[in-house]
């Protein structure tokens, strides 16, 4: 830890440290899980909150061609990063923006049967057929075109016809589970509405997806959090290492007597003498207050010299206190603690704050100083 506080500035109240080289090595391990299809990278959210700008270079070193991001911005971001990639737009077209999408050289995953024929509108004046791909809605019932869209879409064309459709997918609602029957029947409505649209390249599987076994890498798979360390799949370990750890320095070393509280609201009491610390991190950086404990309760979790403490009182905007009484040696101001790391890997962190490692992830602030590790950042 001491080796970590000395490339960081003094006055840094905390530390992402995010290892390129594994997000690159996951990439290749999840390419080879799932050969002969392609492995794509899904990069929105700024690379799920460790960096788009660093993480998109490290995949494409790494040798992935395609991407995927939600938004247009996320999209013209990522086109300047990657200028040969292919790149998909999760959102698809918003009412009026098909011509800046056109811009952005990006393809759009379209849900609708208007936002089909604003983009072949489009069409109508150039040459070639404006790439598209098309989402399909299987059972998520989230976006993505209705069986009864794609019946339209059979009979009328809605002008598909002057579409380059390039991939046709759905999202599965319980890929973590394997022993869900929602899984194959979300496939099996795949299986059936799939070839009533252009042929094409196909996909539905993203990190968990892809752990489901071959029928469900078609062409293509689209991992996201599996990269970046994600233990999302409840059927055995995804085949990724840990990319990403977080420290936060003590502030203040004190002592916290019988009765007395701490924190917002005085929700914590300790029945004996306690020694306490104050750390520099809060909600503003990531840290849930779901992770606060009350008096009799469970709270969240840091490491302190590889030793576990528990969060007591609330947690505040920039600030949390732990419970360091009998850690040897004696924390000091100055020391950085575990927040993410080896000791509580991001699924913990997850748990204990009654959410999603995803969550945890995309919820990373950014005052903290960030190093970039591998890949030639």
């Amino acid at each position: 830890m001491s080796e970590l506080n000395s490339q960081i500035p003094a006055h840094a109240t905390g530390v992402v440290v995010v290892d390129l080289d594994r997000i690159a090595a996951n990439w290749r391990a999840l390419a080879a899980l799932v050969r002969p299809a392609e492995c794509a990278a899904v990069v929105k959210a700024d690379a799920y909150g460790l960096g788009a700008t660093q993480v998109i270079p490290a995949l494409v070193r790494a040798g992935c061609r395609t991407l995927f991001v939600a938004t247009l911005d996320e999209a013209v971001a990522a086109r300047k990063l990657a200028p040969a990639a292919t790149i998909y737009m999760l959102d698809g077209i918003i009412k009026g923006a098909a011509g800046a999408v056109r811009e952005a050289g990006v393809i759009p995953v379209v849900s609708t049967l208007s936002e089909i024929a604003e983009w072949a509108e489009l069409s109508t004046s150039r040459k070639d057929r404006l790439p598209t791909a098309l989402h399909v809605d299987t059972g998520l019932n989230r976006l993505g075109l209705a069986a009864k869209d794609i019946q339209s879409l059979v009979m009328n064309g809605h002008g598909l016809d002057r579409l380059d459709v390039q991939l046709v997918m759905s999202h599965l609602a319980c890929a973590d589970d394997p022993g869900s029957p929602k899984n194959e029947q979300q496939r099996e409505v795949f299986e059936r509405l799939a070839p009533l649209l252009p042929t094409t390249a196909r996909s539905i599987a993203a990190s968990d997806g892809l752990m489901l076994g071959r029928d469900y890498h078609y062409d293509l798979v689209r991992p996201g959090y599996a990269l970046y360390g994600g233990q999302a799949f409840q059927g055995g370990a995804t085949p990724v290492e840990p990319v990403v750890e977080v420290h936060a320095r003590i502030l203040q070393v004190r002592d916290v007597a019988p009765g007395q509280t701490v924190g917002y609201s005085a929700t914590w009491t300790p029945d004996e003498p306690r020694r306490v610390a104050i750390i520099a991190a809060g909600y503003a950086d990531g840290l849930f207050r779901h992770l606060s404990r009350q008096s009799g309760g469970d709270g969240g979790r840091v490491a302190v010299g590889g030793v576990i403490a528990t969060i007591i009182g609330r947690v505040s905007m920039d600030l949390i206190t732990i419970d360091v009484t009998g850690i040897e040696p004696e924390p000091r101001p100055g020391d950085l603690v575990e927040v993410i790391g080896p000791n509580l890997p991001i699924e913990a962190v997850g748990s204990d704050a009654r959410t999603i490692g995803y969550e945890v992830l995309t919820s990373l602030g950014r005052r903290f100083h960030r190093i970039y590790r591998g890949a030639e950042s």
